[in-house]
Protein backbone atom coordinates (compact mmCIF):
# COMPACT_ATOMS: atom_id res chain seq x y z
CA UNK A 1 0.00 0.00 0.00
CA UNK A 2 1.39 3.40 -0.97
CA UNK A 3 1.64 6.49 1.21
CA UNK A 4 -1.25 8.84 0.38
CA UNK A 5 -0.96 12.61 0.20
CA UNK A 6 -3.02 15.06 -1.82
CA UNK A 7 -2.04 18.15 -3.75
CA UNK A 8 -3.24 20.62 -1.13
CA UNK A 9 -1.15 18.99 1.58
CA UNK A 10 1.92 19.01 -0.67
CA UNK A 11 1.42 22.72 -1.30
CA UNK A 12 0.64 23.67 2.29
CA UNK A 13 3.81 21.95 3.50
CA UNK A 14 5.77 23.32 0.51
CA UNK A 15 7.29 19.91 -0.10
CA UNK A 16 7.85 19.99 -3.86
CA UNK A 17 9.17 22.59 -6.28
CA UNK A 18 12.59 22.35 -7.89
CA UNK A 19 12.86 26.09 -8.41
CA UNK A 20 10.69 27.21 -5.50
CA UNK A 21 12.77 28.97 -2.87
CA UNK A 22 11.94 27.69 0.59
CA UNK A 23 10.60 24.33 -0.57
CA UNK A 24 11.78 21.15 1.11
CA UNK A 25 12.77 19.75 -2.29
CA UNK A 26 14.91 22.82 -2.95
CA UNK A 27 16.64 22.31 0.39
CA UNK A 28 17.82 18.83 -0.56
CA UNK A 29 18.41 19.42 -4.26
CA UNK A 30 22.21 19.28 -4.36
CA UNK A 31 22.34 16.56 -7.03
CA UNK A 32 24.67 16.95 -9.99
CA UNK A 33 23.34 14.60 -12.67
CA UNK A 34 20.08 14.36 -14.59
CA UNK A 35 19.66 10.79 -13.34
CA UNK A 36 20.17 11.93 -9.76
CA UNK A 37 17.54 14.63 -10.22
CA UNK A 38 15.03 12.13 -11.61
CA UNK A 39 15.68 9.80 -8.68
CA UNK A 40 15.36 12.62 -6.13
CA UNK A 41 12.07 13.66 -7.72
CA UNK A 42 10.81 10.07 -7.59
CA UNK A 43 11.74 9.76 -3.92
CA UNK A 44 9.86 12.95 -3.10
CA UNK A 45 6.77 11.89 -5.01
CA UNK A 46 6.68 8.31 -3.72
CA UNK A 47 7.41 8.03 0.01
CA UNK A 48 8.02 4.52 1.31
CA UNK A 49 5.29 2.65 3.15
CA UNK A 50 7.15 -0.23 4.84
CA UNK A 51 9.22 0.19 7.98
CA UNK A 52 12.00 -2.15 6.82
CA UNK A 53 12.45 -0.29 3.51
CA UNK A 54 12.44 3.09 5.27
CA UNK A 55 15.07 2.00 7.78
CA UNK A 56 17.26 0.52 5.03
CA UNK A 57 17.25 3.77 3.09
CA UNK A 58 17.92 5.78 6.25
CA UNK A 59 20.84 3.49 7.04
CA UNK A 60 22.27 4.11 3.57
CA UNK A 61 22.02 7.88 3.96
CA UNK A 62 23.63 7.58 7.38
CA UNK A 63 26.44 5.49 5.91
CA UNK A 64 27.19 8.14 3.30
CA UNK A 65 27.00 10.84 5.95
CA UNK A 66 29.48 9.03 8.17
CA UNK A 67 31.95 8.12 5.41
CA UNK A 68 31.34 11.18 3.18
CA UNK A 69 32.86 9.75 -0.01
CA UNK A 70 33.26 12.46 -2.68
CA UNK A 71 31.10 12.14 -5.77
CA UNK A 72 33.65 10.52 -8.14
CA UNK A 73 31.98 10.98 -11.52
CA UNK A 74 32.36 13.69 -14.14
CA UNK A 75 28.91 15.13 -14.79
CA UNK A 76 29.59 15.75 -18.48
CA UNK A 77 30.90 12.20 -18.87
CA UNK A 78 27.81 10.69 -17.27
CA UNK A 79 25.56 12.81 -19.51
CA UNK A 80 27.51 11.73 -22.59
CA UNK A 81 27.23 8.06 -21.54
CA UNK A 82 23.51 8.49 -21.08
CA UNK A 83 23.18 10.02 -24.57
CA UNK A 84 25.34 7.27 -26.09
CA UNK A 85 23.22 4.48 -24.59
CA UNK A 86 19.95 6.18 -25.51
CA UNK A 87 20.56 5.56 -29.22
CA UNK A 88 18.34 2.74 -30.52
CA UNK A 89 19.65 -0.68 -29.50
CA UNK A 90 18.75 -4.28 -30.27
CA UNK A 91 20.45 -4.46 -33.68
CA UNK A 92 22.55 -7.42 -34.75
CA UNK A 93 26.34 -7.17 -34.75
CA UNK A 94 26.42 -7.12 -38.55
CA UNK A 95 23.85 -4.33 -38.83
CA UNK A 96 25.69 -2.35 -36.16
CA UNK A 97 28.97 -2.67 -38.06
CA UNK A 98 27.34 -1.55 -41.31
CA UNK A 99 25.86 1.46 -39.55
CA UNK A 100 29.24 2.38 -38.07
CA UNK A 101 30.90 2.26 -41.49
CA UNK A 102 28.11 4.37 -43.00
CA UNK A 103 28.36 7.05 -40.30
CA UNK A 104 32.15 7.16 -40.69
CA UNK A 105 31.79 7.59 -44.46
CA UNK A 106 29.17 10.31 -44.13
CA UNK A 107 31.29 12.16 -41.58
CA UNK A 108 34.13 12.47 -44.07
CA UNK A 109 31.87 13.50 -46.97
CA UNK A 110 29.33 15.75 -45.21
CA UNK A 111 28.80 17.56 -41.95
CA UNK A 112 27.24 14.46 -40.39
CA UNK A 113 28.24 14.49 -36.69
CA UNK A 114 26.91 11.07 -35.67
CA UNK A 115 30.23 9.26 -35.97
CA UNK A 116 31.98 11.90 -33.89
CA UNK A 117 29.27 11.72 -31.22
CA UNK A 118 29.54 7.93 -31.13
CA UNK A 119 33.30 8.11 -30.58
CA UNK A 120 32.92 10.73 -27.86
CA UNK A 121 30.09 8.78 -26.25
CA UNK A 122 32.13 5.58 -26.18
CA UNK A 123 35.12 7.42 -24.71
CA UNK A 124 32.90 8.96 -22.02
CA UNK A 125 31.35 5.58 -21.25
CA UNK A 126 34.75 3.93 -20.84
CA UNK A 127 35.92 6.73 -18.54
CA UNK A 128 32.73 6.53 -16.48
CA UNK A 129 32.99 2.75 -16.14
CA UNK A 130 36.59 3.11 -14.92
CA UNK A 131 35.51 5.65 -12.29
CA UNK A 132 32.62 3.46 -11.26
CA UNK A 133 34.89 0.45 -10.81
CA UNK A 134 37.38 2.44 -8.74
CA UNK A 135 34.59 3.84 -6.58
CA UNK A 136 33.02 0.41 -6.04
CA UNK A 137 36.39 -1.05 -5.11
CA UNK A 138 36.94 1.74 -2.57
CA UNK A 139 33.56 1.04 -0.94
CA UNK A 140 33.81 -2.72 -1.08
CA UNK A 141 35.56 -3.18 2.27
CA UNK A 142 33.58 -0.60 4.21
CA UNK A 143 30.83 -2.93 5.41
CA UNK A 144 28.23 -0.21 5.05
CA UNK A 145 24.53 -0.22 4.23
CA UNK A 146 25.30 0.25 0.51
CA UNK A 147 27.05 -3.12 0.31
CA UNK A 148 24.41 -4.92 -1.75
CA UNK A 149 24.44 -2.27 -4.47
CA UNK A 150 28.23 -2.10 -4.49
CA UNK A 151 28.43 -5.89 -4.78
CA UNK A 152 25.97 -5.90 -7.66
CA UNK A 153 27.86 -3.22 -9.59
CA UNK A 154 31.19 -4.92 -9.01
CA UNK A 155 29.62 -8.01 -10.52
CA UNK A 156 28.57 -6.06 -13.61
CA UNK A 157 31.97 -4.44 -14.06
CA UNK A 158 33.82 -7.72 -13.62
CA UNK A 159 31.95 -9.23 -16.59
CA UNK A 160 34.62 -10.76 -18.88
CA UNK A 161 32.88 -9.25 -21.89
CA UNK A 162 33.96 -5.81 -20.64
CA UNK A 163 37.64 -6.66 -20.18
CA UNK A 164 38.79 -5.58 -23.65
CA UNK A 165 36.66 -2.44 -23.54
CA UNK A 166 38.14 -1.32 -20.23
CA UNK A 167 41.66 -1.73 -21.63
CA UNK A 168 40.98 0.70 -24.50
CA UNK A 169 43.17 3.80 -24.57
CA UNK A 170 40.58 6.53 -25.14
CA UNK A 171 43.31 8.94 -26.29
CA UNK A 172 44.16 6.76 -29.30
CA UNK A 173 42.09 6.28 -32.46
CA UNK A 174 39.65 3.37 -32.12
CA UNK A 175 39.34 1.11 -35.21
CA UNK A 176 35.91 0.94 -36.86
CA UNK A 177 35.59 -2.77 -36.09
CA UNK A 178 36.21 -2.09 -32.41
CA UNK A 179 33.74 0.82 -32.41
CA UNK A 180 31.04 -1.40 -33.86
CA UNK A 181 31.86 -4.27 -31.52
CA UNK A 182 31.73 -2.11 -28.41
CA UNK A 183 28.59 -0.33 -29.60
CA UNK A 184 26.80 -3.66 -30.00
CA UNK A 185 28.11 -4.83 -26.63
CA UNK A 186 27.00 -1.73 -24.71
CA UNK A 187 23.79 -0.82 -26.52
CA UNK A 188 22.48 -4.36 -27.06
CA UNK A 189 24.20 -7.24 -25.26
CA UNK A 190 24.84 -5.44 -21.96
CA UNK A 191 22.24 -2.70 -22.27
CA UNK A 192 20.42 -3.71 -19.06
CA UNK A 193 23.69 -3.86 -17.13
CA UNK A 194 24.72 -0.41 -18.38
CA UNK A 195 21.34 0.95 -17.25
CA UNK A 196 22.08 -0.51 -13.82
CA UNK A 197 25.43 1.30 -13.77
CA UNK A 198 23.69 4.60 -14.52
CA UNK A 199 21.14 3.86 -11.80
CA UNK A 200 24.01 3.23 -9.38
CA UNK A 201 25.54 6.59 -10.33
CA UNK A 202 22.18 8.33 -9.79
CA UNK A 203 21.83 6.68 -6.37
CA UNK A 204 25.36 7.72 -5.43
CA UNK A 205 24.52 11.27 -6.53
CA UNK A 206 21.40 11.44 -4.34
CA UNK A 207 23.00 9.77 -1.33
CA UNK A 208 26.06 12.02 -1.33
CA UNK A 209 23.97 15.17 -1.92
CA UNK A 210 21.41 14.49 0.80
CA UNK A 211 24.07 13.33 3.25
CA UNK A 212 25.91 16.62 2.70
CA UNK A 213 22.75 18.56 3.56
CA UNK A 214 22.31 16.45 6.70
CA UNK A 215 25.86 17.25 7.81
CA UNK A 216 25.52 20.97 7.16
CA UNK A 217 22.12 21.26 8.85
CA UNK A 218 22.73 18.86 11.73
CA UNK A 219 19.78 16.66 10.78
CA UNK A 220 19.25 13.18 12.17
CA UNK A 221 17.37 10.05 11.07
CA UNK A 222 13.99 8.79 12.22
CA UNK A 223 13.39 5.16 13.16
CA UNK A 224 10.37 3.56 11.50
CA UNK A 225 8.16 1.14 13.41
CA UNK A 226 5.37 -1.11 12.21
CA UNK A 227 1.88 0.40 11.90
CA UNK A 228 0.64 -1.50 14.95
CA UNK A 229 2.90 0.62 17.19
CA UNK A 230 0.74 3.67 16.37
CA UNK A 231 3.16 6.31 17.69
CA UNK A 232 4.77 9.54 16.61
CA UNK A 233 7.49 10.74 18.95
CA UNK A 234 10.10 13.43 18.33
CA UNK A 235 12.41 15.63 20.36
CA UNK A 236 13.86 18.91 19.16
CA UNK A 237 11.65 18.84 16.06
CA UNK A 238 11.73 22.01 13.96
CA UNK A 239 10.98 23.34 10.48
CA UNK A 240 13.95 22.37 8.27
CA UNK A 241 13.70 25.39 5.96
CA UNK A 242 13.74 28.10 8.64
CA UNK A 243 16.90 29.65 10.03
CA UNK A 244 17.25 29.60 13.82
CA UNK A 245 14.07 27.52 14.19
CA UNK A 246 13.12 26.43 17.71
CA UNK A 247 12.84 22.69 18.34
CA UNK A 248 9.95 21.09 20.24
CA UNK A 249 9.05 17.71 21.64
CA UNK A 250 5.96 16.02 20.20
CA UNK A 251 4.45 12.74 21.38
CA UNK A 252 1.30 11.06 20.09
CA UNK A 253 0.12 7.49 20.50
CA UNK A 254 -3.06 5.44 20.53
CA UNK A 255 -3.96 6.53 24.06
CA UNK A 256 -3.30 10.21 23.34
CA UNK A 257 -3.90 10.45 19.61
CA UNK A 258 -5.13 14.06 19.47
CA UNK A 259 -2.95 17.10 20.10
CA UNK A 260 -5.19 20.09 20.81
CA UNK A 261 -3.03 23.12 20.22
CA UNK A 262 -3.91 26.62 21.40
CA UNK A 263 -2.08 29.93 21.27
CA UNK A 264 -2.35 33.44 19.98
CA UNK A 265 -1.94 34.38 16.34
CA UNK A 266 1.78 34.57 15.47
CA UNK A 267 2.67 32.29 18.41
CA UNK A 268 3.90 29.58 16.03
CA UNK A 269 1.06 27.05 15.84
CA UNK A 270 1.05 26.81 12.05
CA UNK A 271 4.84 26.53 11.85
CA UNK A 272 4.86 23.74 14.42
CA UNK A 273 2.20 21.82 12.49
CA UNK A 274 4.15 22.22 9.26
CA UNK A 275 7.32 21.03 11.01
CA UNK A 276 5.49 17.90 12.17
CA UNK A 277 4.02 17.21 8.73
CA UNK A 278 7.33 17.76 6.95
CA UNK A 279 9.15 15.64 9.51
CA UNK A 280 6.76 12.72 9.03
CA UNK A 281 6.92 12.98 5.24
CA UNK A 282 10.73 13.07 5.17
CA UNK A 283 10.81 10.20 7.64
CA UNK A 284 8.65 8.12 5.30
CA UNK A 285 11.13 8.90 2.52
CA UNK A 286 13.99 7.64 4.71
CA UNK A 287 15.51 11.14 4.52
CA UNK A 288 17.21 13.01 7.37
CA UNK A 289 14.80 15.01 9.51
CA UNK A 290 15.11 18.28 11.40
CA UNK A 291 14.98 16.84 14.92
CA UNK A 292 17.22 15.62 17.72
CA UNK A 293 15.47 12.24 17.61
CA UNK A 294 12.35 10.78 16.03
CA UNK A 295 10.51 7.48 15.93
CA UNK A 296 7.21 6.82 14.23
CA UNK A 297 4.86 4.08 13.21
CA UNK A 298 4.36 3.84 9.48
CA UNK A 299 1.20 5.64 8.41
CA UNK A 300 -0.98 5.29 5.35
CA UNK A 301 -1.01 8.98 4.58
CA UNK A 302 -0.86 12.62 5.60
CA UNK A 303 -3.64 15.20 5.38
CA UNK A 304 -3.55 18.90 6.26
CA UNK A 305 -5.88 21.88 6.35
CA UNK A 306 -3.62 24.83 7.11
CA UNK A 307 -3.93 27.45 4.37
CA UNK A 308 -7.41 26.87 3.00
CA UNK A 309 -8.53 29.71 0.72
CA UNK A 310 -11.72 30.58 -1.11
CA UNK A 311 -12.33 29.33 -4.65
CA UNK A 312 -13.79 32.01 -6.89
CA UNK A 313 -14.02 29.65 -9.86
CA UNK A 314 -16.26 27.25 -7.95
CA UNK A 315 -18.03 29.99 -6.06
CA UNK A 316 -16.70 28.82 -2.67
CA UNK A 317 -16.43 31.24 0.21
CA UNK A 318 -13.55 30.80 2.61
CA UNK A 319 -15.84 29.12 5.13
CA UNK A 320 -17.37 26.74 2.61
CA UNK A 321 -13.90 25.82 1.35
CA UNK A 322 -13.04 24.91 4.95
CA UNK A 323 -16.16 22.78 5.25
CA UNK A 324 -15.33 20.96 1.99
CA UNK A 325 -11.82 20.30 3.25
CA UNK A 326 -13.06 18.87 6.55
CA UNK A 327 -15.52 16.68 4.62
CA UNK A 328 -12.63 15.33 2.54
CA UNK A 329 -10.72 14.58 5.74
CA UNK A 330 -13.76 12.84 7.25
CA UNK A 331 -14.03 10.64 4.16
CA UNK A 332 -10.36 9.71 4.45
CA UNK A 333 -10.69 8.86 8.13
CA UNK A 334 -13.88 6.85 7.62
CA UNK A 335 -12.12 4.80 4.92
CA UNK A 336 -10.10 3.18 7.70
CA UNK A 337 -6.52 4.26 7.00
CA UNK A 338 -3.91 5.09 9.62
CA UNK A 339 -3.43 8.78 8.90
CA UNK A 340 -1.93 11.90 10.41
CA UNK A 341 -4.42 14.75 10.00
CA UNK A 342 -3.75 18.37 10.94
CA UNK A 343 -6.26 21.22 11.08
CA UNK A 344 -5.10 24.76 11.71
CA UNK A 345 -7.67 27.23 13.05
CA UNK A 346 -10.79 25.30 12.05
CA UNK A 347 -13.60 27.43 10.60
CA UNK A 348 -11.84 30.75 10.92
CA UNK A 349 -13.92 31.92 7.95
CA UNK A 350 -17.09 32.20 10.00
CA UNK A 351 -18.26 33.85 13.22
CA UNK A 352 -16.80 32.95 16.60
CA UNK A 353 -19.92 31.06 17.81
CA UNK A 354 -20.04 28.81 14.75
CA UNK A 355 -16.28 28.35 14.84
CA UNK A 356 -16.53 27.27 18.49
CA UNK A 357 -19.37 24.84 17.85
CA UNK A 358 -17.77 23.45 14.70
CA UNK A 359 -14.31 22.97 16.22
CA UNK A 360 -15.79 21.26 19.27
CA UNK A 361 -18.03 18.95 17.24
CA UNK A 362 -15.37 17.95 14.73
CA UNK A 363 -12.70 17.32 17.38
CA UNK A 364 -15.09 15.20 19.43
CA UNK A 365 -16.08 13.21 16.35
CA UNK A 366 -12.45 12.58 15.39
CA UNK A 367 -11.60 11.47 18.93
CA UNK A 368 -13.39 8.15 18.28
CA UNK A 369 -10.90 7.17 15.56
CA UNK A 370 -7.97 5.80 17.54
CA UNK A 371 -6.07 4.46 14.50
CA UNK A 372 -5.45 8.02 13.29
CA UNK A 373 -3.38 10.81 14.81
CA UNK A 374 -4.81 14.33 14.85
CA UNK A 375 -3.50 17.82 15.52
CA UNK A 376 -6.13 20.54 15.88
CA UNK A 377 -5.19 24.15 16.55
CA UNK A 378 -7.36 27.09 17.51
CA UNK A 379 -7.15 30.40 19.33
CA UNK A 380 -10.69 29.85 20.68
CA UNK A 381 -9.46 28.52 23.99
CA UNK A 382 -12.94 27.83 25.33
CA UNK A 383 -13.12 24.79 23.05
CA UNK A 384 -10.28 23.21 24.99
CA UNK A 385 -12.13 23.55 28.25
CA UNK A 386 -15.12 21.72 26.75
CA UNK A 387 -12.89 18.84 25.57
CA UNK A 388 -11.16 18.05 28.85
CA UNK A 389 -13.33 15.02 29.53
CA UNK A 390 -11.72 13.17 26.60
CA UNK A 391 -8.74 11.22 27.92
CA UNK A 392 -7.16 10.73 24.51
CA UNK A 393 -6.78 14.47 23.89
CA UNK A 394 -3.45 16.05 24.81
CA UNK A 395 -3.57 19.81 25.43
CA UNK A 396 -0.59 22.00 24.63
CA UNK A 397 -0.05 25.62 23.68
CA UNK A 398 2.40 28.02 22.11
CA UNK A 399 2.91 30.81 24.66
CA UNK A 400 3.04 34.58 24.37
CA UNK A 401 5.38 36.43 26.76
CA UNK A 402 4.72 40.11 27.37
CA UNK A 403 7.79 42.32 27.26
CA UNK A 404 6.21 45.42 28.75
CA UNK A 405 3.37 46.34 26.38
CA UNK A 406 4.80 44.22 23.56
CA UNK A 407 4.29 40.48 22.96
CA UNK A 408 7.22 38.13 22.43
CA UNK A 409 6.90 34.60 21.09
CA UNK A 410 9.38 31.95 22.35
CA UNK A 411 7.89 29.23 20.05
CA UNK A 412 8.34 26.64 22.78
CA UNK A 413 5.50 24.16 23.23
CA UNK A 414 4.04 24.01 26.74
CA UNK A 415 1.52 21.74 28.46
CA UNK A 416 -2.07 22.89 28.96
CA UNK A 417 -4.36 25.47 27.40
CA UNK A 418 -3.21 29.02 26.87
CA UNK A 419 -4.78 31.95 28.66
CA UNK A 420 -3.15 34.50 26.38
CA UNK A 421 -5.49 37.25 25.14
CA UNK A 422 -3.34 39.97 23.69
CA UNK A 423 -5.34 40.81 20.56
CA UNK A 424 -6.61 44.21 21.71
CA UNK A 425 -3.24 45.10 23.19
CA UNK A 426 -1.59 44.56 19.80
CA UNK A 427 -4.28 46.66 18.11
CA UNK A 428 -3.66 49.48 20.61
CA UNK A 429 0.11 49.21 20.23
CA UNK A 430 -0.23 49.73 16.49
CA UNK A 431 -2.13 52.96 17.06
CA UNK A 432 -5.08 51.88 14.94
CA UNK A 433 -7.75 53.32 17.24
CA UNK A 434 -6.01 56.69 17.40
CA UNK A 435 -5.63 56.71 13.62
CA UNK A 436 -9.33 56.05 13.11
CA UNK A 437 -10.31 58.53 15.82
CA UNK A 438 -8.26 61.29 14.20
Amino acid sequence: MSFTIDRQTLEELNLLGKFRQGSVYHLFNRVRTAGGERLLDDMFRHPLSEAAAINRRSATFRYFQETMPPFPFEVAGVASMREYLDVASGKSALVTFAGTVLKKTLSSMTRDERHKRDVQGLQATIGTLHRCREFAEALASSGGAFDDRVRAIRGVLSDKRLEALLRVDVYQAIPLSALARYEHLLRSTLHREMEDVLSFIAETDVYTAVAQVAVEKGFTYAHALGPEADVLCATGLYHPCLDNAVGNAVSLDRDRNILFLTGANMAGKSTLMKAIGIGLYLAHMGFPVAADSMSFSVRDGLYTSINVSDNIGLGYSHFYAEVVRVRQAADAVAAGGRLLLMFDELFKGTNVKDAYDGTLAITEAFSDYRDCLFIVSTHIIEVGEALKAHRNIHFAFMPTVMDGPYPRYPYTLMEGITEDRQGMMIIRNEGILELIGS
